[in-house]
């Protein structure tokens, strides 16, 4: 019973934000590029591992030996602005 319901809000959810989804989706894809969603593993339920899906926040940048830069040098100013309203974590409802 709380699988539907859980199932049911959240289409309701990725429904009813759809456009807000597809305007962050544009704007991380014009300032950061491909991919839009950053994809990580992580423990789920009796630690069975599933992906959990976020708006990229981070640029690939590398230093010159070819090593990604430390996070705080790679996130950008809409990354900190997307992390601090939490909306990098819209995309969790497809989850």
């Amino acid at each position: 019973m709380k699988r539907i319901f859980d199932f049911i809000v959240s289409a309701a959810a990725i429904v009813g934000l759809s456009p807000v989804l597809l305007i962050l989706a544009t704007v991380v894809r014009w300032k950061l590029g491909a991919p839009v969603l950053f994809r990580q593993q992580r423990p789920g339920l009796r630690g069975r591992p599933f992906w959990l899906l976020k708006f990229r926040t981070m640029t690939d940048a590398r230093g010159h030996d070819g090593a990604l830069l430390p996070d705080a040098a790679r996130l950008t100013r809409f990354g900190q602005f997307l992390r601090a309203a939490s909306l990098d974590e819209l995309p969790e409802l497809l989850n």
